[in-house]
């Protein structure tokens, strides 16, 4: 019985390395192909890249073919662009025609620079978050209180919004800090910091929540009998809940790297990010390429950190799984919690239903810029539009959309996580995909386009879902009611239909419906990049990126996007907390 286990979990093995290769193959595959998926003309999308030339002749085709090589066909033209990678040729921008491996070890410089800081920044706040909780140790009961709903409601944060929000306050209007360029140390405070307090939270209440389960075993007990330092058990604890939590930290370098995208734009700084946001917006595809391989790389390059890390925090004896969980008990949610979710979702409520009632598309050019009134609650735009009516159509459009994503992603992770092994390797893949980094691809191809941007938070989207489902199909067909079914002369097509789907589907569902806020908040930064919904029609990301440049003059133009983006923050994570209570 043993050795059959033991070759189930071989063929299991190389089941998910294949997965990961094939995985990782198609994405290099894509990027390398770029020119080429859209089914257009390379050479009459060099030249409008160039010139904005729309009827070139063929003469001129011709020779761009030549000049770049393009009439040998994409295959040739893959094998020249991998084979010229190690010797660090990446070809020439379609745009200015310099070389692009110049321009990407300029901006990925500058981008790591930049996460350094913002690490930096995540491992200050998140010591801040779970600071009391390793001072109290085992005298602390396991309660939501309030430093951790505070800490999770900045861990929701979009990173573009608190960016927005840093070099309006920060760098405009008080004048702290400068709020665009890169010309110093002190161009990295307010970058690092919208990166930084986001994932530093989130890695703190991870913790805060881990370590009194921790403190309550039986040798932190011990310690605590023998007269040890409390110093001294606090860092046992922490040796004990970071192995289990470590690969929870490869989505936060994930958000980071996504989150770099709108950062580097919001700040004017010239990293990668905004080399590839740059590149996707002009379809300068050589560009696009190699900056998508760089920032893929660097997710590559955190998981496989991590896993060393994880590796020789929990040292050999307790590498093949020896190391037992940590049981905690219930998650009790304060009251106040709960009336902040539903505070939340009347605000919304009300200020979608006010919106829809008025026309976010009629333009009154002496009506521009006016402060909030009782005729327009929260004030105009520049053109003279209602701010209220756009942020109230705007939700209706961006929810219908991600109501389409989050089924989608749905179906899609329930299929593919009911063949746990062909899967494996492929969600391992996607989840290091952030999804600013899809939707630049669709972007390059397709051009922006709210279509566009929903496909890319598909492609990345149906990964927790499959995961979710393989994990709980796995524990359903451990039951001993499905080895008695099974006993009984049950089908597969019966298990199916009798027992497996009944006990996933339920719990994929909530899982949705939890998500559901986070797929609108992804939406609206694709928006805010310019990668979604475009003008004239309302979107919250939009909103706020088209009214940043007037954030000095009239300021209410990027609060009132800001403040409902911030509620929808506070809703998404307070509803996934109470989500997650009621599980246990």
């Amino acid at each position: 019985m043993s050795l059959t286990h033991a070759s189930a979990a071989r063929s299991s093995l190389w089941t998910a390395a294949a997965g990961r290769v094939l995985a990782g193959a198609v994405l290099l595959g894509a990027v390398a192909l770029l020119p080429w998926l859209s089914g257009a003309d390379p050479a009459r999308t060099v030249l409008r890249a160039r010139s904005a030339d729309q009827n070139p002749t063929p003469a001129e085709l011709a020779t761009v073919r030549e000049q770049l090589g393009l009439d040998e066909g994409p295959w040739v033209h893959l094998a020249h662009w991998l084979g010229g990678l190690p010797s660090g040729d990446a070809g020439v921008s379609w745009v200015s025609g310099a070389p692009v491996m110049r321009q990407a070890t300029t901006a990925l410089s500058v981008s790591l620079t930049l996460l350094l800081g913002a690490f930096a920044v995540t491992v200050l706040v998140a010591g801040l978050v779970c600071a009391r909780t390793v001072f109290l140790g085992s005298r602390r009961r396991l309660r939501q209180d309030r430093a951790g709903t505070t800490a999770a409601v900045l861990a929701s944060l979009p990173k573009f919004l608190l960016a927005s929000v840093l070099a309006t306050v920060c760098g405009v209007w008080w004048g702290w800090f400068p709020s665009s360029g890169w010309e110093g140390p002190q161009s990295m405070v307010l970058p690092s910091l919208a990166l930084g307090i986001p994932s530093g939270a989130m890695l703190g209440g991870m913790l805060d929540q881990a370590l009194p389960a921790a403190f309550h075993e039986p040798w932190a007990r011990t310690a605590y009998a023998m007269g040890l330092p409390a110093g001294h058990i606090g860092r046992g604890a922490l040796r004990r809940t970071l192995p289990g939590l470590l690969p929870q930290l490869l989505p936060t370098v994930v958000a980071l790297v996504g989150g770099a995208v709108a950062v580097e734009k919001i700040f004017n700084i010239p990293g990668l990010g905004r080399l590839a946001l740059e590149s996707a917006v002009a379809q300068d595809l050589p560009v696009l390429q190699t900056a998508t391989l760089a920032l893929v790389l660097l997710g590559v390059t955190a998981g496989v950190l991590i896993r060393a890390l994880r590796h020789a925090l929990l040292g050999r004896p307790l590498r093949d799984g020896a190391l037992p969980a940590l049981h905690r008990p219930p998650l009790t949610v304060p009251r106040s919690l709960r009336r902040v979710t539903a505070a939340c979702a009347l605000v919304l409520l009300a200020l979608v239903t006010a919106g829809l009632l008025r026309d976010p598309l009629q333009v009154d050019t002496a009506a521009r810029l006016l402060s909030p009134s009782l005729e327009h609650p929260l004030g105009t735009d520049a053109l003279g539009r209602d701010l209220l009516a756009r942020l109230g159509h705007g939700a209706l459009r961006t929810a219908w959309v991600a109501l389409v994503v989050t089924a989608v992603s749905a179906v899609t992770g329930l299929l593919l996580g009911m063949a746990p092994r062909a899967s494996a390797g492929p969600t391992e893949v996607v989840s290091t995909l952030p999804a600013v980094l899809a939707g630049l691809l669709i972007a390059g191809v397709t051009g922006p386009s709210v279509w566009g941007a929903a496909c890319a938070v598909c492609v990345v989207g149906w990964s927790p879902y499959a995961a979710q489902t393989a994990a709980l199909l796995e524990e359903e067909r451990a039951s001993g009611h499905i080895a008695a079914s099974v006993a009984l002369g049950a089908g597969r097509l019966h298990l199916l239909r009798r027992h497996l789907l009944p006990s996933v589907v339920p719990a994929l569902l909530r899982n949705a419906l939890l998500r559901l806020p986070t797929t609108v908040l992804v939406l609206a930064s694709l928006g805010f990049l310019g990668l979604g919904e475009q003008p004239p029609s309302p979107e919250w990301g939009r909103l706020l990126s088209e009214n940043q440049p007037y954030a000095e003059l009239a300021p209410w133009t990027v609060l009132g996007p800001a403040a409902a983006l911030v509620v929808l923050s506070v809703l998404a994570v307070t509803a996934g907390v109470l989500g997650r209570a009621k599980g246990e």
